[in-house]
């Protein structure tokens, strides 16, 4: 049988087919504009995610059934009857509604959206962004009037415009700050702090089963998975036990680790419980998530900026780390994540020199990423024992420099995923549960072990991040 799957991420869309011999093969990839139009705006257009999907849904013929794959947090409101989208899709990366945010944590009603929901006062989850569609934009407070009004998930959206199914898979809507994570329903106290309208949000389902079909080349093909790319990318490393984990590295850095039929909720150290996947019939499977804004983001702010011209040229360096030499660099161009989860922080150099250099600067991007990651590991090892080698993806894993550099900071084996498309093997299997095809594929990693104790280097950059907090008027945890 073959399956397929389709990858709508943050800058791009990607068509992949398993081939027999159980590898993935991106057949059609297609980037997209991202718009910034003020100051910690991010935006996509919903309609050319929408052609993208359909033009990546043709290049799939012959499958037989596809799994798709989805931003997670990015979010937007469409009218029920025409289909059309009524406001921009609001990116994850968003910051627009951190200055509300910060109101309602001074209301303390933070313990509660915890307690409920999983999840921080962070406008990095969806819900505040849909709170905020609503109020500000007449469209959607026209359509709510007229009783016409949808909101939800960039996957509710195109599933309901392609597939005439008006639903969201419960990994997704666990990231919305919206969804109640014991009943995994939609939590009437939640969408009313956030001026949510629950009567417009799509019905949770399980990650497998019957999602529609895309209308494709005058054919129907089935969708049988809906999923957030990073539990995709943790279902596809084959991670199922406690304890196990992964790292992707693509516009932001996310760490996943499963801990099975137990919600694990370790906020203080700013770890989060998420749903990873449920099979159709059976319980949920959750996991504790760790999330870096910006990791290839922050290396193609670089590049933007003239300080390589090919990302070769970053792979290796012929002189000790940047940090060793006393530079820093704070990757927070997007806020800060996990476990600061401080939107307002904004990146930093420390300790630049007249001799540093652009080569320099890349370096400790670089090396600033792996120390935030490293951050997270140290986290997730505090609530269980992180197993010694740690599987990472994503395109930052196959920069040489990098994935040394994090196995010596760590020290830890890093194992690289020779294969970069483990969030498309994982939604190709999630695909595939609902006609018993056999999850048999395995993902063939590099393995990158410490050459150097660096470790005594984390400490050091948590006292710069610090001054990143201090700077943003918060203080450290």
């Amino acid at each position: 049988m073959k399956l397929a799957a389709i990858d709508q991420g943050t800058t791009s869309t990607r068509a992949l087919m398993r081939k027999p011999g159980g590898a993935v093969e991106v057949v059609h990839s297609i980037r997209h504009q991202q718009h910034y139009p003020h100051e910690g705006w991010v935006e996509h257009d919903p309609e050319e995610l929408i052609e993208n999907i359909l033009k990546c849904g043709e290049a799939l013929g012959g499958a037989a059934a596809l799994g798709l794959a989805n931003q997670g947090e990015s979010c937007l409101a469409w009218d029920a009857r025409t289909k059309e989208a009524l406001s921009p899709v609001i990116v994850w990366q968003d910051s627009r509604t951190a200055q509300r945010l910060a109101q309602l944590k001074m209301d303390d009603t933070e313990k509660e959206v915890l307690a409920r929901a999983g999840l921080p006062l962070d406008p990095y989850f969806s819900a505040s962004k849909l709170g905020w569609i609503v109020a500000h934009l007449p469209a959607a407070r026209n359509a709510l009037e007229n009783g016409s009004l949808r909101l939800g998930t960039t996957d509710a959206f195109f599933l309901d415009r392609l597939t005439g199914r008006f639903v969201t898979d419960v990994t997704t809507a666990s990231r919305t700050s919206l969804m109640n994570l014991h009943t995994l329903s939609w939590d009437p106290q939640l969408c009313d702090l956030f001026g949510v309208p629950i009567e417009c949000l799509p019905t949770i389902t399980p990650t497998t089963g019957d999602f529609g079909a895309l209308a494709i080349n005058g054919s129907h093909l089935p969708v049988t998975a809906s999923v957030v790319d990073q539990q995709a990318a943790l279902y596809g490393f084959g991670c199922r036990e406690r304890g196990e984990a992964k790292i992707t590295f693509g516009t932001g850095a996310f760490a996943l680790m499963v801990t099975g039929e137990e919600i694990i909720r370790r906020h203080e150290i700013g770890l989060l419980p998420t749903v990873a996947w449920q099979l159709n019939g059976q319980n949920p499977v959750y996991a504790i998530d760790g999330g870096v804004f910006t990791a290839s983001a922050a290396l193609n702010w670089g590049k933007s900026l003239g300080l390589f011209t090919e990302f070769e040229d970053v792979s290796s360096f012929d002189r000790k780390s940047a940090a060793e030499r006393g530079l820093f660099f704070v990757p927070a161009l997007a806020g800060l994540g996990c476990p600061y989860w401080n939107p307002n922080a904004r990146g930093m150099w420390s300790g630049m020199a007249l001799e540093h250099g652009a080569g320099d600067m890349v370096q400790s991007i670089l090396e600033g990423i792996a120390l935030r990651t490293c951050q997270v590991m140290k986290r997730m090892n505090e609530i269980m024992p992180l197993a010694q080698t740690i599987r990472i993806d994503g395109g930052m894993s196959h920069n040489r420099y990098f994935a040394q550099f994090l196995a010596d900071v760590s020290g830890r084996t890093i194992s690289p995923a020779v294969m970069p498309e483990v969030t498309g093997l994982g939604t190709i299997a999630l695909a595939g549960d609902v006609f018993d095809v056999a999850d048999d594929a395995e993902v063939s990693c590099d393995t990158v072990t410490p050459e150097r104790e660096l470790q005594h280097l984390l400490p050091q950059f948590e006292k710069i991040v610090s001054l990143a907090l201090e700077a943003a008027g918060a203080s450290r945890p």
